[in-house]
């Protein structure tokens, strides 16, 4: 399962290094990670502190830092 968590935190600093800025529904929307595994990949990024989150009115935008 790691693996598969790996892999997708790769996918999504990957997309986050190519297109700045996004919300985390588009994000979601774009990479078609599994909802889950999305969660796990953005959860191992942060613990690695390499995301900003930041609450833009009803939105959470996530960036690399």
């Amino acid at each position: 399962m790691s693996d598969v968590i790996g892999s997708a935190a790769g996918v999504v600093w990957q997309y986050l290094a190519d297109n700045g800025v996004v919300s985390a529904s588009k994000l979601a929307k774009d990479t078609k990670l599994e909802t889950k595994i999305l969660q796990r990949a953005l959860g191992w990024l942060a613990k690695e502190d390499k995301l900003c989150f930041e609450l833009k009115g009803r939105s959470e935008m996530i960036s690399l830092k």
